[in-house]
């Protein structure tokens, strides 16, 4: 997939192709050779056409031009103390890696082309110097041309990426943001490369699920600003966006994330514990005014869903994705791909809500990792008829979710530890002689310290947990 350069890179790769490189001086000094200047002439500000031809008819003189070989070192080695020529030859071979397609995969004869080039990624400390940010442009066309999963692409990617992740954490300039999102698209090509993009999600995931919550509005504590509800409603959706995100930023961040969807049956679940990606998604396509955004958006969805039914639709449920892609539906929608995952995401969601129990609700709620007060929580009939299947399920796999929501504060969503008392006081209320297991999770000891909580709504809630618990131990003795 193909996309125009980012205005700033374009830019400054304009600004050096212009500039005049006294190649004549820079032979007779020995930066290159009158063998070097040769090739470099031939093909230099000339046309396109001209220029395809006398590559394609000398692939291998323009192979040992760029990485040269034993004995023979390339351009950018012999030129290394030049940053002007380096400069300018990044710029030049980056064209011609667009231009003549069949140079990427000539450039592979070697068994490392990259050996000069991931160097240059480290090139200087100095944020200007253009160096570094070229160098990445010339290994992603390289990689992304050539389709190549050779040992010495899987080794450079890891770099490549590593490097990119410092201009997309780099929130203060769009720009770079948008030059290393872009690369990454353009870097995710094959199955291999997109698992590598995911093994380093700490460096590449993250930053980009940072970009998507500011532009839902989201504040520091995004799944309880998400589950909530408190989040910063925009009626102009992405227009203007807060954060410093702009629609063009963020369809390529969508982009890249729907790309990374290919493998969501390796880590679409993870995807979800981690990111909350289900929610987030519900979140932007509520807002999401423009049919390339939503498109990307449904996709995605559609992907993850489709991959994982059992784990992800109930989760999708939960943050009323049904209710947003029937607002979606009556949108004026003219793109035939967007329509066709539109219908197939409802006709998923309305085939799984017709099997779905309330106990299916309340454990995918549960292992959302947030509390809400839904119908369950209040619905005396429903902890009569499940607290025992919640004892059992996955040998006490509620009871450990249970335990670990309420071992975190919910500064910013105390409701959290309101609802969790309330289950508790229910479950004990309900099967008084397992309360045993809840003790071992440590949730006696935790609701005796959220009676001293700040907040009026958990105080009361523990207190009532509580009383049930000294209910039964009285009666006990």
């Amino acid at each position: 997939m193909s996309l125009d350069p980012p205005p700033y890179l374009g830019s400054l790769q304009n600004n050096i192709r212009q500039r005049p490189i006294p190649w004549d001086g820079a032979a007779r000094a020995g930066t290159i050779t009158e063998a070097q200047l040769a090739k470099i002439r031939a093909v230099d500000k000339v046309k396109r056409e001209q220029r395809k031809q006398v590559v394609e008819n000398d692939l291998d003189g323009y192979r040992i031009l760029f990485v040269g070989e034993t004995g023979t070192p390339g351009v950018l080695e012999s030129a290394s103390k030049r940053s002007d020529v380096v400069q300018y030859i990044l710029v030049l071979l980056g064209d011609l890696l667009e231009g003549v397609p069949a140079l990427a995969k000539a450039l592979f004869k070697d068994l490392d082309p990259y050996h000069h080039l991931l160097p240059l990624l480290a090139h200087s400390n100095n944020s200007e110097d253009p160096i570094p940010l070229l160098t990445s442009t010339v290994i992603t066309t390289l990689m992304a041309n050539s389709k190549d999963e050779s040992p010495a692409t899987k080794h450079a990617l890891p770099l490549v990426l590593s490097y990119l992740c410092g201009l997309a954490k780099n929130s203060s300039d769009a720009g770079l943001q948008d030059i290393a999102v872009m690369e990454y698209s353009s870097l995710l090509y094959g199955q291999s490369s997109r698992q590598l993009f995911w093994k380093q999600r700490s460096e590449t995931v993250s930053p980009l699920i940072e970009i998507l919550r500011r532009a839902a509005g989201v504040g520091g504590e995004s799944s309880a600003s998400l589950w909530s509800g408190n989040t910063t409603m925009r009626s102009g959706g992405f227009e203007g966006l807060g954060g410093g995100v702009g629609l063009q930023l963020l369809y390529h961040v969508l982009l890249v994330l729907w790309q990374l969807s290919f493998e969501a049956e390796d880590i679409g679940n993870d995807l979800d514990d981690e990111y909350d990606i289900i929610l987030l998604y519900t979140q932007l396509l509520r807002l999401s005014p423009k049919e390339k955004t939503t498109r990307l958006l449904l996709s995605t969805l559609n992907n993850l869903l489709e991959a994982n039914p059992s784990t992800l639709l109930p989760t999708a449920v939960l943050a009323r994705l049904p209710a947003v892609l029937q607002n979606v539906s009556g949108r004026r929608l003219t793109d035939p791909d967007l329509q066709e995952d539109l219908e197939k995401l409802k006709e998923m969601l309305e085939e799984y809500q017709k099997t779905k129990t309330t106990f299916d609700e309340y454990v995918a709620e549960v292992q959302s990792g947030h509390l809400r007060w839904s119908p369950p929580h209040r619905n005396q009939v429903f902890w009569a008829e499940n607290s025992r299947k919640i004892f059992e399920f996955e040998n006490g796999e509620i009871l450990r979710k249970l335990a670990d929501i309420m071992k975190k504060p919910w500064e910013n969503d105390k409701a959290v530890l309101a609802i969790a008392c309330n289950d508790i006081g229910c479950l004990v209320r309900e099967v008084p002689e397992k309360r045993y297991q809840l003790e071992k999770l440590g949730l006696k000891t935790r609701i005796m310290e959220l009676m001293q909580d700040s907040d009026e709504n958990v105080r009361w809630e523990s207190l009532r947990a509580l009383g049930g618990w000294l209910k039964y131990s009285f009666e006990d003795n």
